[in-house]
């Protein structure tokens, strides 16, 4: 025991020269001190380090637990930060712990900047957090907030799945709406402005909703109660996000209604769950590795020039056709 904490000793008191690079000791000291921190198991502290100088070079990203789209971005931030010599942390909303926490606590780490997924902030406060620190929001765009900005062109997405439908036949043409969720506003004047241009501006219906499977359940249960009481169905539905469109499905498979035979479902993200249930998900897809990219970018950009104006990146989505879109039952031979 006296051999180790004397070996402990001469680490604690010679580390500094060895590991901060300071000439103060001989080779042979210094393999030394190494050998002894290897055998004690000693490891550099490099965020003290950092610290120590000014700079945590740690990123924050603020997210939403059980939003799948949200676990895309991430894994495609860690591989940028790490390229550009970041390290990463990870702070949590959930429905208990609102998104000021999650933020707070981020900044009580020290990150030296705050990439933001999905927030529903107010535009005020990302404005207020934007002028605090480096903070880049993803998904969701505020005007005259200072902070940058990366998300998909949501209205060619809505575009390009009204038309896929339109193109199946389909005419009753629902879209459940995301709520406050990112994106929703732009979504939803999409497919009002896409239904219009069909010239289906008659059959424009608009679902309250959110971004979570309960918000599809619901829908989906209101659709059954109304074809109950004599109303058809709507031919296809376009939800907020896949979570609501996996939520839609649940009922009307428990109902009997097949998709694509008798109701297309369309969602929006493609997040890596929608190519895996046993029927795959015809969505709109985010390019969730390109959109992580440019926000670490623009944080690390931002951070060695404050002085930038706010900036965005508008990246394009893309249909992907999968099983549950198909003709409409009136068009099927």
């Amino acid at each position: 025991m006296a051999d180790v904490a004397a070996k402990a000793g001469v680490s604690r008191a010679l580390v500094s020269i060895v590991f901060r690079g300071q000439p103060g000791a001989s080779q042979e000291t210094r393999e030394r001190v190494l050998r002894v921190a290897d055998e004690i198991g000693y490891r550099p502290d490099n965020a003290a380090r950092l610290l120590a100088r000014g700079r945590s070079r740690t990123l924050g990203v603020m997210f939403t637990v059980h939003q799948t789209f949200h676990s895309d971005l991430i894994a495609g931030i860690y591989p940028e930060a790490e390229r550009l010599g970041y390290d990463v942390l990870l702070s949590a909303a959930t429905h208990s712990r609102g998104e000021t926490k999650a933020i707070e606590a981020l900044l009580g780490h020290r990150c030296e900047a705050v990439i933001l997924l999905g927030s529903d902030a107010e535009a005020a406060y990302l404005d207020a957090l934007g002028r605090r620190t480096v903070t880049v929001s993803v998904s969701r765009r505020m005007s005259h907030a200072h902070v940058d900005f990366v998300h998909s062109a949501e209205g060619k997405g809505m575009r390009q799945a009204i038309d896929h439908l339109v193109e199946l036949g389909h005419r009753r043409i629902v879209h459940i709406d995301g709520g406050r969720g990112p994106g929703s506003a732009e979504r939803r004047r999409a497919y009002r402005a896409a239904m219009r241009r069909q010239g289906l501006g008659a059959e424009v219906r608009v679902i309250p909703g959110d971004h979570t499977e309960l918000s599809g359940i619901t829908a989906g249960e209101s659709l059954l109660a109304e074809r109950d009481r004599g109303q058809p169905l709507p031919t296809a539905v376009l939800a907020g996000n896949d979570r609501c469109a996996w939520g839609l499905l649940m009922p009307l498979m428990r109902a009997g209604v097949e998709v694509p035979r008798d109701m297309s479902v369309v969602g929006y993200d493609d997040s890596h769950l929608s190519h895996l249930m046993p029927i795959g998900l015809t969505t709109v897809r985010q390019d969730s590795v390109l959109m992580a990219e440019h926000a670490v970018r623009f944080a690390v950009e931002r951070l060695a020039d404050r002085g930038m104006e706010p900036r965005e990146a508008v990246l394009e989505p893309k249909l992907v056709v999968r099983g549950t879109s198909g003709p409409a039952p009136e068009y099927r031979a």
